[in-house]
């Protein structure tokens, strides 16, 4: 029985050790970036199209408020409510980061002291970004006003706060291969691609969840419970959404729909942004929408 016993504490011991490994945190080192010099105009096409303000600024910010990025909303979801944090450029936020810093907390989910962030945070989408563009947007956000508001803590419980599990999540539902895995794709279906499936993230709302939060890939844009536990995030696949590109690309520059309705919610704050990209990238977000594989109302 001891000898058992021995034989179990050595597994677990090995276990332990085998998981401590291979959930450690990966991060780029600065000669990834070397050479890439930052051009702020491109930041700011990457700036909106990401999405940054409708997530970063503060409860309820307007106008030019949105571009304080003190944090402070809240996100709930089945595993408990996340904050946004402080991401302007001040001592509070991420003033004090490097490059490679913002580098790895987007494209990687790693903080500059090695931890990993929550996947509430959408690197698993912004894991396709081509590192120039990240390079670009941190020398836009450091364009940004500096606010000293303080993080706020979120509030997960046990045993979801446990940073170092979230390294066995990314082995599950990490990877950087596109949705949509055609390498003969028009320029324009491959921008339209690189804007929904990275930068813009769509699918982390539109798509549905397994029960340990990895998104249901052959449901791409099928729709999805909202994180809330209040209403649906629609499909937005042809099999339900009927607009032509036209009608589309003009609901992310106007908010109003075919049928004379305005958008509303989470997503006025993403039409904010995507008003400001240019008509092309929003012509290539509609024909990507178009060519998807359509998700039918029967598997929502």
């Amino acid at each position: 029985m001891g000898r058992i016993l021995r034989i179990l504490i050595g597994l677990g011991i090995v276990g332990a050790a085998a998981f401590w490994v291979m959930t450690a945190p990966e991060s780029l080192s600065e000669d990834s970036i070397s050479g890439l010099e930052p051009n702020v105009t491109n930041g700011e096409t990457v700036f909106y199209a990401a999405g940054c303000a409708s997530c970063h600024a503060a409860p309820n910010a307007t106008g030019e408020d949105k571009l304080v990025l003190a944090g402070g909303q809240k996100f709930p979801s089945p595993f408990g409510t996340f904050v946004a944090p402080n991401i302007s450029p001040s001592e509070a936020g991420i003033g004090g980061w490097s490059t490679i810093d913002l580098v790895n907390a987007v494209k990687l989910g790693v903080s500059p002291d090695g931890a990993h962030y929550f996947s509430a945070f959408p690197y698993t989408s912004y894991g396709r970004a081509e590192l120039k563009d990240l390079v670009d947007l941190k020398a836009f956000l450091d364009t940004l006003p500096a606010d000293s508001t303080p993080n706020q803590p979120h509030d997960v419980s046990f045993p979801f706060n446990i940073r170092r599990s979230l390294g066995g999540w990314k082995l599950l539902f990490g990877g950087t291969g596109w949705v949509m895995a055609d390498d003969a794709l028009s320029p324009e279906l491959e921008r339209g691609r690189y804007l929904v499936e990275a930068l813009g993230h769509c699918g982390e709302c539109h798509t549905p969840r397994n029960a340990l939060g990895g998104l249901d890939r052959a449901r791409w844009m099928g729709g999805a419970p909202d994180p809330s536990g209040k209403g649906r995030v629609p499909n937005i696949t042809s099999a339900a959404l009927t607009w032509s590109p036209e009608d589309v690309a003009y609901y992310l520059e106007s908010g109003f729909t075919p049928e004379f309705d305005s958008a509303g919610g989470h997503m006025a704050h993403v039409i904010e942004n995507t008003a400001k990209l240019s008509p092309e990238d929003r012509a290539a977000i509609a024909a990507y929408l178009q060519a998807i594989p359509a998700v039918s109302k029967a598997a929502e």
